[in-house]
């Protein structure tokens, strides 16, 4: 029996690169330099996931064949058997997901914005539930989330949330989600109970290291202040901390209220324009564009990418790589990972 994760990762060639960088961080005069103490830190977190994918990959290997060696003796250890086989699947699943994130910003962090489509409350609600479906996927993975922006709806849903996700290869992941994402349902805002179509368009860009470079002059920014608005309690802030900054040239637009503090917001607001900048920097500069946000250019309403039917059946259909699924809660609930698995297959 051949349980092996070898044809997947390098350990080897891993752990000796780890063991480079760590020596590297361990001398106090990196930090000198941020940006690069910064860089390394994030390259030793993206190589300690790889590690920790094999250390769980061999331990499953070493309980497989225990198990097997006193299914042999007689034992009955036929439920743990096959309990311990599909975690190996499982995690080894995980690790053949994680060796196809290899694009150049694939390991970085992630900002995300979601936008509604026309049609008021219903397109606003539908934001909302992809907004939580991401939360929920972000948590499950154990990436750290921090809400940049958020805009409410008029009567229910949102206006636009921008967010980050903060994690080992999270940019590789989510750029899956970048698109129209369509949901079929009857409508709980329609008194006469009747089905409608909404659409909500998702945006990722990678936050860009620091010692890239994207030249922002500050004659070019507008920046406005203006008081936060919120669900109420402790997301009401009764000063002009909230920042919105307007680059002029590009016409980009960011903004930030989640904090109390003016200072952090429009810092908040600068890491997102900065990614903005850098995307829009290799559209017009780099054919490479297309192999990272090569679904943007299909961004129009009923070019969707994924519908999510809620009514008259239900399934989640993604409309790039033909995957199905039949369980709509359990998507909703942050399972996307096939859907994602998908998608960077057909691209490698």
């Amino acid at each position: 029996m051949q349980l092996t994760c070898e044809v997947i990762f390098d350990e080897a060639a891993l752990r000796k690169s780890l063991q480079e960088i760590e020596g590297q961080l361990a001398d106090p005069d990196v930090w000198s330099d941020p940006a690069k103490g910064e860089k390394l830190s994030r390259e030793r977190g993206r190589l300690q996931a790889d590690l920790d994918l094999i250390d769980t990959l061999n331990d499953c290997e070493e309980e497989i064949r225990t198990l097997v060696d006193w299914a042999k003796e007689g034992e009955s250890v036929g439920d743990d058997l096959a309990a311990h086989l599909d975690k190996w699947q499982e995690e080894l699943e995980a690790a053949e997901l994680q060796k196809l994130l290899g694009g150049e910003h694939d390991a970085a962090n992630a900002l995300v914005s979601i936008h509604p489509g026309a049609g008021g409350t219903e397109s606003q609600d539908w934001a909302e539930m992809l907004l939580r479906m991401y939360l929920r996927w972000a948590e499950k993975r154990g990436f750290k989330v921090e809400m940049i922006d958020y805009q409410e709806g008029e009567e229910a849903g949102l206006k636009s949330a921008t967010f980050s996700v903060t994690g080992a290869y999270a940019y590789g992941y989510l750029k899956a989600e970048v698109g129209v994402h369509r949901l079929v349902r009857i409508s709980p805002f329609d008194a006469a109970k009747r089905r409608h179509t909404s659409f909500a368009s998702v945006f990722v860009f990678p936050e860009i290291e620091q010692e890239i470079e994207v030249e922002i002059d500050d004659k070019d920014l507008r920046i406005d202040t203006y008081r936060s608005s919120g669900k109420g309690g402790q997301h009401v802030n009764v000063t002009d901390s909230a920042v919105r900054i307007t680059h002029m040239p590009s016409g980009i637009v960011t903004q930030c209220q989640n904090e109390r503090s003016q200072h952090r917001n429009k810092e908040m607001a600068m890491r997102v324009l900065r990614a903005r900048l850098y995307d829009l920097r290799l559209k017009e500069q780099q054919e490479k564009v297309d192999a990272m946000h090569d679904t943007k250019k299909e961004i129009a309403w009923g070019n969707q990418i994924r519908s999510y039917v809620f009514q008259p059946y239900r399934m989640v259909k993604d409309h790039r790589t033909k995957v199905e699924v039949g369980d709509v809660d359990r998507v909703m609930d942050g399972d996307l990972d096939n859907f994602i698995k998908a998608f960077l297959l057909s691209r490698s």
